[in-house]
C-alpha cells in the first residue's frame, strides 16, 4: 500500500470516529472506547479489502463481515454510512425509538449487516460457519470478523477456535481488538487471556501481530492471510481504546459512557484537527 492511500484511509477512519461519537452523544448511550479502537481496520476492510457493493448489499458472492463485539456498532455504522450503505445523517438517531440503528447490529434491518450480534462469542462463531458454508458451496468469498480481547473470556470463542482450523478455513480471518481494557478494567486483572497469540497458535491458527492503527501493517496482515493455505488467520491487533481522542485514550471509563456536550465538542475538535493534519499531507 502506498503512503498516499494510507493517508486517505486514515482520513476516512477519523470521519468514522466522528460519526461514532455523534451517535453515542445524541443517544447519551453507547460504547465509544472500543468503537474508536476499531475504526481503522473497519475502514481498511470496507474501503480497500472486501468485495462489497452498497448498491447490492445481498450479493451472494460478496465478502462477509461479522462484528462479534456488537456493542461497538457505532463504528460499524459510521463505516457503512461513509461507504454509502445509508445516509450519514441517520447516525444521529442511534438507539432512539423508531431508528433502525439500534445499540447492536441487526440483520435484515440495516443495509450491509451480515449478522445480528451482541451476545459475545456468538458472532465470531457464526462467522466461522459462514466460512465453512463458502467451502461447502465452493464459493470464493472471504469472511472477516472482529472480536474484543475481553470477549476471549467467552468459552464459545475457544470452541470456534478449535472449529476453524479443524475445517481448514483459510478463507476466514479474525481480528482481535487487543486494547487491553474491558468494561471492568485491565483484561489481565479481570480474566487474563494472555498470551493471546500463543493460544491461537496452539489451536492451529496462522497468527499475525499487527498495529491496529497502521494501515500498511494491517493490509500486509490481510494479504498474508489470503496467501496462507489450510489454516484460518488470527490477526492480534495492538490497539488503543479511545484512539485519537486524548481524554478517552487508554481509559476504561469510556468503554460504555457517553460524552457530555463539552467533552463531545472537544473530541470532535481533536478529530477535525487530525483530519486537517492528514489532508495537508496529501
Amino acid at each position: 500500500m502506498d503512503a498516499k492511500r494510507a493517508i486517505e484511509l486514515a482520513i476516512i477512519a477519523n470521519k468514522v470516529r466522528k460519526h461514532a461519537l455523534t451517535g453515542v452523544y445524541n443517544a447519551q448511550s453507547g460504547h465509544p472506547g472500543g468503537s474508536l479502537s476499531i475504526a481503522d481496520v473497519l475502514t481498511l476492510l470496507y474501503f480497500e479489502v472486501m468485495n462489497v457493493d452498497p448498491k447490492d448489499p445481498q450479493n451472494p458472492d460478496r465478502d462477509r463481515f461479522v462484528l462479534s463485539k456488537g456493542h461497538t456498532a457505532p463504528a460499524l455504522y459510521g463505516t457503512l454510512a461513509e461507504r454509502g450503505y445509508f445516509p450519514v445523517e441517520d447516525i444521529a438517531g442511534l438507539r432512539s425509538i423508531g431508528s433502525y440503528l439500534q445499540g447492536h447490529p441487526v440483520l435484515n434491518k440495516i443495509p450491509g449487516i451480515d449478522m445480528s450480534t451482541g451476545s459475545l462469542g456468538q458472532g465470531v462463531s457464526v462467522a466461522g460457519g459462514m466460512a465453512l458454508a463458502a467451502k461447502l458451496d465452493k464459493k470464493d468469498y472471504r469472511v472477516y470478523s472482529i472480536l474484543g480481547d475481553g470477549e476471549l473470556e467467552e468459552g464459545q470463542v475457544w470452541e470456534q477456535a478449535m472449529f476453524a482450523p479443524h475445517y481448514k478455513l483459510d478463507n476466514f480471518t479474525i481480528f482481535v481488538d487487543n486494547n487491553g481494557l474491558q468494561i471492568d478494567g485491565d483484561i489481565t486483572k479481570v480474566m487474563n487471556p494472555t498470551p493471546i497469540d500463543e493460544k491461537f497458535k496452539a489451536f492451529g491458527w496462522n497468527v499475525i501481530i499487527a498495529d491496529a492503527h497502521n494501515f500498511e501493517e494491517l493490509y500486509n496482515a490481510i494479504e498474508a492471510a489470503k496467501a496462507c493455505k489450510g489454516k484460518p488467520t488470527a490477526v492480534i491487533m495492538k490497539s488503543v481504546k479511545g484512539k485519537n481522542v486524548s481524554f478517552m485514550e487508554n481509559n476504561a471509563a469510556w468503554h460504555g459512557s457517553a460524552p457530555n456536550e463539552e467533552q463531545y465538542n472537544q473530541a470532535i475538535a481533536e478529530l477535525d484537527a487530525k483530519i486537517a493534519e492528514l489532508e495537508a499531507m496529501l
